[in-house]
C-alpha cells in the first residue's frame, strides 16, 4: 500500500501508548507502514492523552510530533462534514466516526483501521474497515516483514 491508501483511526494510535503490549506492537507496525490521518484524530489523540492518560502537555507535543512525521494529515473541511453526514445516516454510524470515514473516503484510501467500527465493512464500495488486532485481520494484513 502507498501512504494514502490506509487510514488510521485515533483508537489504533493510542495503542502506541498502552501498557498491552501485543497491541501496542500491532499498532507500532501500522504506524510504521505510513498512512493518514484527519486534524480530527490528532485532536483526539490530543483530548485523550491530556484527559484520561494524564499526560504532560510536553509528552502530548512529542507524541503527535512523531505521529504527524509518520502520518499524513487531511484538513477538515466542510466537504468532509459534509460527506460525513451522508455517511453517518446512510451507514447509520455515529457522527464522528463518519466524520473519520468522510476523511479517509475523500483521502482515496482503500483501508481504515479501526477497533471501533464494523470489521469487514466496505463503505461506497471502496473503504474497508479493518481491525488490525483480529485473527481475520492479520490474514489480510499488509506484509509488515517485506
Amino acid at each position: 500500500m502507498t501512504d494514502t491508501e490506509a487510514f488510521i483511526d485515533t483508537n489504533i494510535l493510542l495503542y502506541l501508548l498502552s501498557a498491552d503490549n501485543d497491541k501496542a506492537d500491532r499498532a507500532e507496525m501500522v504506524v510504521q507502514a505510513g498512512g493518514l490521518i484527519s486534524v480530527q484524530v490528532l485532536n483526539e489523540m490530543a483530548n485523550v492523552a491530556r484527559r484520561k492518560l494524564s499526560m504532560s502537555w510536553g509528552e502530548v507535543n512529542e507524541v503527535l510530533a512523531l505521529i504527524r512525521s509518520v502520518c499524513l494529515v487531511a484538513p477538515l473541511t466542510i466537504e468532509t462534514h459534509d460527506r460525513g453526514r451522508v455517511v453517518a445516516e446512510r451507514y447509520g454510524m455515529g457522527v464522528y466516526d463518519a466524520m473519520i470515514v468522510a476523511a479517509a473516503l475523500l483521502g482515496g484510501c482503500k483501508t481504515l483501521y479501526s477497533e471501533d467500527m464494523q470489521d469487514g465493512l466496505l463503505i461506497d464500495h471502496q473503504l474497508r474497515i479493518c481491525n488490525p488486532f483480529t485473527i481475520q485481520a492479520s490474514s489480510g494484513f499488509r506484509d509488515f516483514d517485506a
